[in-house]
């Protein structure tokens, strides 16, 4: 594949993995510090294809994610469900007694103080990716500083890992969203739509909507509201439903688009979430 992808972090970060699940390991990366930088070499096409992580069952919904999307005109076309795990990992031949201090992105050292409630010694120190402290631990050969990151980021920048799954909740998800500046066509496996519309302040308006959805056999599975900026107390709905059959789909943004004002379609891709009877975070996982 001769496409850049673009991933917010470094190599060995979660949205590298994304990035190998979908297109191979064997891929050409653009490592982006921050979403913003990510969608500008989307727009400059300095990349061609971003990972962009969108929501967490711990942290909820990335809502700067959302505005970024809507206000470039970006097109969704996949997303995926992915464990994550968190491992401490330093030099080869520390022991965690030799830890100093452990640096990390805020969400994965809040998501793993449980584990150093243990260990009142190491002092966590907020940092900007997970994997880009691993890459610095091992360039710079760090001793007593250790991270926390995905295993992958060990492998790729040889580090040993003091100790696996340090998350406080282990059934800790996120789902991410593959984008590009350029809408693909709808196939037979696309069976999932993010939309996005707003809605005047009449009394059952958003009621309305639903019941649309509802009649077309759409099976509505995340709303998010976000205010527009330029209009105080008037909000955007950005929508993710799912559907078996794409000329009900056709029928339901047809209506909506109707009933609703700036009606936008975000992207209509496969759903990446396994069969309803299965824990739908269980379909791809970090490999450990």
């Amino acid at each position: 594949m001769n496409k850049i992808i673009a991933i917010q972090g470094a190599k060995g970060s979660n949205h590298h993995k994304v990035a190998q699940d979908f297109y191979g390991e064997d891929i050409p990366l653009k490592e982006c510090m921050s979403f913003d930088i990510l969608v500008d070499s989307l727009l400059d096409k300095t990349a061609h294809i971003g990972i962009m992580a969108l929501e967490n069952t711990i942290a909820g919904s990335i809502i700067p994610n959302y505005a970024l999307i809507d206000k470039n005109n970006l097109h969704i076309v996949g997303e995926e469900y992915l464990n994550i795990h968190h491992h401490l990992m330093a030099l080869k031949g520390q022991q965690i007694d030799d830890i100093q201090e452990v640096w990390s992105h805020p969400m994965a050292l809040l998501q793993c103080k449980e584990f150093f409630k243990k260990y009142p010694n190491i002092r966590m120190i907020e940092d900007v990716d997970t994997a880009e402290v691993a890459k610095r631990i091992a360039q710079k050969q760090l001793k007593g500083i250790a991270a926390i990151a995905p295993k992958i980021a060990a492998e790729i920048f040889g580090l040993d890992v003091l100790a696996d799954d340090i998350q406080t909740i282990k059934d800790n998800a996120t789902r991410f969203v593959i984008v590009q500046t350029n809408e693909l066509p709808v196939d037979e496996s696309h069976n999932k739509a993010s939309i996005k519309f707003q809605l005047s302040h009449k009394r059952g308006s958003l009621a309305a909507i639903l019941n649309a959805m509802s009649d077309c056999k759409m099976n509505l599975t995340k709303i998010q509201s976000l205010p527009v900026i330029e209009t105080p107390w008037k909000y955007s709905f950005f929508v993710d439903v799912t559907f078996e059959d794409y000329k009900d789909y056709q029928k339901a943004i047809s209506l909506i688009a109707i009933m609703a004002e700036n009606f936008k379609v975000l992207g209509v891709y496969k759903n990446g979430r396994p069969q309803p009877n299965l824990n739908p975070f269980q379909e791809k996982q970090e490999t450990i």
